[in-house]
């Protein structure tokens, strides 16, 4: 949903207990369209932030700060100089639309006390900080808007201050729910939230699909009543009283892949409980939501070109696989060139110079079968003979070369699908920064020149590390260097070592503490080496586990592959429910 107006009066709300009275004593403008403004309220230091960029528009109070230029920006000189020193006297929400005008009390040039106000527009493209004095003037905004830009409503210094319009459109909180009634009558049921949206300000289409199915629960009838009217009517009813007290519940909703993907004033009955997070402040679920969507984008930003690599070789090593299992069969016709050699040698003396074809007489067959055999006329039997023994020599030669062959691109696409699925589970930065040094030593990546002068700082990543329930350390890789590690270095040899079978995935190691792992560990770790695969979505995974001293690493094998033995195996189906219960270090 966007930052509509409920989620807008959820941090109103919260500005108000918190810093309201505040002075303005720091003003900065670190990109082109945000604003830090540090209040001093409450004998506590604030940091308000106001962005107005298209993307994600919002207000909320923050602890993360950033670098500023070093010349302040137009409009950052001008916040300056009209609001440094000035006091909050008023955190407002005009028509309960997403606006947000933050008034201040503060002097003119001449010593008067006058007020000014500072308004958020959070409407995405549209999305503007604009200041205006005491009578509507605008005295400048982030974003100034020409008359070549909007004919409607032209956003100058020397302009007056409107409201965006807001068609007819009306408050919620005003709503008695007698407007609503007359609304709904006539319209079918699937269209109940639609019609909310199309009514109300302030009131995303997520929020309009919420308020109805609280009234029916999601389930629509054929015909619905006057009751069933009146129980959306409720619904929006009670969802608004909730608003009016202040009764917020900050929630960042997140995909099954725990991925944020919503922020919401409330939880929301049409979502799983188990993919909504509360937080105790609109403010700190506000930053928390964005930093995640933060450093997910530059994650994906930073792998972007390592997954094409990846993805491009794959589908080279596949084609390449093709191109030699179709080799192979046909060098698997070797058998049949030596039988007509053999065959041509066998009658030698009743074959003449000058026949294209000849029929003999297959006596490896009981029956004696026909064997229909082509012939180069300009050839003698002999010399037939010898060019069928040279093509199943040179096919026997390229079978043994191709069989192995088939086995190294095999692997090879074993280790690129392996690397594919690592680079899903990074986190962190430096979990990429490794994948990419390792694709540079295998020699999928030439490395760039660096200075000599210039040494890096290594920073090594951090395997998951969870605590079953039984109190038993359980760790796992997220990419080679980190599987390497856990396997080979950190693993005692009577530690159990787990991994889904034929799939790509994570290495799992359960410190045995010299006891026998419980059957509720030894699941939890299953479970774990099931999640983290490439089987995560599947049921009945099958995960081999057996102690640490049956995994060995080939000489010469790729980071990450290993091979063992004296194993057993369990099926699991993973349940992120399970996961997310663990306890993690």
């Amino acid at each position: 949903m966007a930052f509509d107006g409920i989620m807008l009066s959820s941090v109103i709300y919260e500005l108000n207990h918190e810093i309201i009275t505040g002075r303005v004593d720091r003003i900065y403008q670190p990109e082109k369209d945000e604003i830090h403004i540090y209040v001093r309220a409450n004998r506590e230091n604030h940091l308000l932030l106001l962005t107005s960029n298209p993307s994600y528009p919002r207000i909320h109070l923050t602890e993360d700060t950033k670098s500023n230029p070093d010349r302040p920006p137009v409009f950052c000189m001008v916040l300056r100089k009209h609001l440094i020193g000035a006091r909050l006297i008023a955190i407002e929400q005009p028509g309960f639309d997403r606006i947000c005008h933050i008034k201040f009390e503060t002097m003119d040039e001449l010593g008067d006390i006058t007020t000014k106000t500072l308004a958020i527009e959070i409407m995405g493209r549209h999305s503007n900080i604009i200041l205006f004095d005491h009578n509507d003037i605008i005295i400048d905004s982030i974003k100034r808007v020409p008359e070549s830009i909007s004919r409607i409503r032209q956003i100058l210094p020397g302009r007056e201050y409107c409201l965006p319009p807001g068609g007819k459109k009306q408050s919620p909180l005003i709503e008695k729910g007698d407007r609503l009634k007359k609304l709904l009558q006539g319209v079918e049921p699937d269209q109940f939230a639609k019609t909310i949206f199309r009514n109300y300000l302030g009131i995303s289409p997520v929020s309009a699909d919420e308020i109805v199915y609280r009234a029916f629960n999601n389930k629509y009838k054929d015909n619905v009543s006057i009751k069933g009217i009146s129980l959306v009517c409720d619904a929006f009813l009670n969802l608004f009283n909730d608003v009016k007290n202040g009764l917020f519940v900050p929630t960042i909703l997140y995909d099954e892949e725990r991925m944020p993907k919503d922020i919401l004033p409330f939880e929301y009955m049409q979502f799983p409980i188990k993919l909504q997070a509360k937080y105790e402040s609109a403010s700190k679920a506000i930053s928390t939501f964005y930093a995640d969507r933060d450093k997910i984008n530059r994650l994906k930003q930073r792998s972007s070109d390592l997954d094409r690599l990846l993805k491009r070789e794959l589908e080279h090593n596949q084609k390449k696989l093709a191109v030699q299992e179709q080799e192979l069969t046909e060098a698997k016709r070797a058998k049949k060139y030596q039988l007509w050699g053999e065959l041509i040698t066998a009658n030698i003396y009743q074959i003449s110079k000058g026949k294209s074809e000849v029929s003999l007489p297959n006596y490896y067959k009981p029956e004696g079968d026909l064997e229909h055999i082509p012939l180069d006329p300009n050839k003698t039997a002999a010399q037939n003979a010898e060019k069928y023994f040279r093509q199943y020599r040179k096919l026997q030669n390229a079978s043994r070369i191709l069989s192995r062959r088939i086995v190294s691109t095999r692997n090879e696409i074993d280790y690129i699908e392996n690397q594919i699925e690592n680079l899903s589970k990074c986190t962190e930065e430096v979990e990429i920064d490794e994948i990419r040094e390792e694709l540079i030593q295998e020699g999928y990546i030439r490395r760039r020149g660096q200075k000599r002068h210039k040494k890096r700082r290594v920073i090594h990543s951090k395997p998951l590390h969870f605590i079953s329930s039984d109190g038993y350390d359980m760790y796992v890789g997220k990419n080679n260097k980190q599987n390497d590690y856990l396997t080979l270095q950190k693993a005692n040899n009577n530690d159990l070592w787990l991994h889904v079978k034929g799939i790509p995935g994570s290495h799992v190691i359960i410190r045995s503490q010299g006891k026998p792992i419980p059957i509720t560990t030894l699941n939890e770790g299953a479970m774990l080496a099931a999640y983290y695969s490439k089987g995560r979505q599947s049921s009945n995974v099958e995960v081999d586990y057996c102690l640490r001293r049956h995994v060995r690493k080939p000489s010469g094998a790729k980071p990450g592959m290993v091979i063992y033995d004296n194993h057993s195996t369990v099926y699991i189906t993973p349940e992120e429910s399970i996961i997310n219960g663990l306890k993690t270090v």
